[in-house]
């Protein structure tokens, strides 16, 4: 039995196409945090057993949806994510096999502003997402969460689709929770970083996206991305030199590739 996973605040312009994706699992849960946009009404109308709950931080909310299943398989995935006819099929097969592991790496097909960014490290973008149930849970840190999965791990061919950043606008408003999230957890590992952190840093993450990861090749995207990513990089180390590392409110979901940073 493969149950899914998902969390929500206020995502009802992506979460009927998240929940068409999966319609065929046995089971779809979601843990909503009071959304005010028929979030919660729209997943019960797809079968989905509905849960609303006070935010715990990304990893604490995604436990609790997971804690939740009871499949012997979880699947978990982010409002903004799709489930293709390819990877579906390749999930369904293999669940099934007796010497399947213990947890599935997925690649992730992330788009920006409606296209795919090939290069500059968001594909393939591998996320654990697919996981025996008592086998898998996501390690407690105020960003970049992740699962952490006890015994082996192996990769599906297949990605699924990720529809991240609807504008320019959208990203620059996620960029600044992203890093008061990212000074926090720099101010809880208790490891000063070094002053190249605020200059050497930057520079290195724009030459890596952009020229050696191949992001001048997605176009004005890339070079918009590799800019942005690179003035991320300075803001969560200023922000928590200058002692500013509150989280404020930490939605929408941020996607993995700000853990490359």
């Amino acid at each position: 039995m493969l149950s899914v996973a998902v969390i929500t605040k206020n995502e009802a312009t992506n979460i009927e196409y998240c929940l068409r994706s999966v319609a065929w699992a046995q089971e779809i849960v979601v843990v909503d945090e009071f959304s005010s946009d028929g979030t919660a009404d729209m997943a019960k109308s797809f079968g989905a057993k509905v849960y609303q709950e006070s935010w715990k931080g990304f990893s604490g909310q995604k436990n609790s949806a997971v804690e939740k299943t009871a499949g012997d398989w979880v699947l978990s995935l982010d409002a903004d994510e799709r489930i293709t006819s390819p990877l579906r099929q390749e999930i369904e097969e293999t669940i099934e096999r007796k010497d399947a592991f213990h947890g599935y790496f997925i690649a992730r097909k992330n788009f920006f502003s409606g296209q795919w960014i090939r290069h500059g490290g968001w594909y393939p973008d591998y996320c654990l997402r697919l996981f025996k149930k008592g086998f898998g849970r996501f390690e407690e840190r105020a960003v970049h969460e992740r699962v952490v999965v006890k015994g082996a791990t192996g990769y599906l061919r297949n990605p699924l689709e990720h529809y991240t950043y609807r504008s320019v606008a959208d990203y620059l408003i996620r960029m600044e929770r992203y890093s008061r999230l990212a000074a926090l957890e720099i101010a809880e590992a208790k490891r000063p970083p070094l002053w190249s952190a605020l200059t050497l840093r930057p520079a290195f993450t724009f030459l890596n996206m952009y020229l050696l990861r191949g992001g001048f090749l997605d176009g004005k995207k890339g070079l918009f991305l590799a800019a942005s990513y690179a003035y991320y990089t300075f803001l969560k180390y200023y922000r928590f030199s200058e002692k500013d590392p509150a989280p404020g409110d930490p939605y929408p979901h941020p996607p993995s590739p700000w853990g490359a940073l």
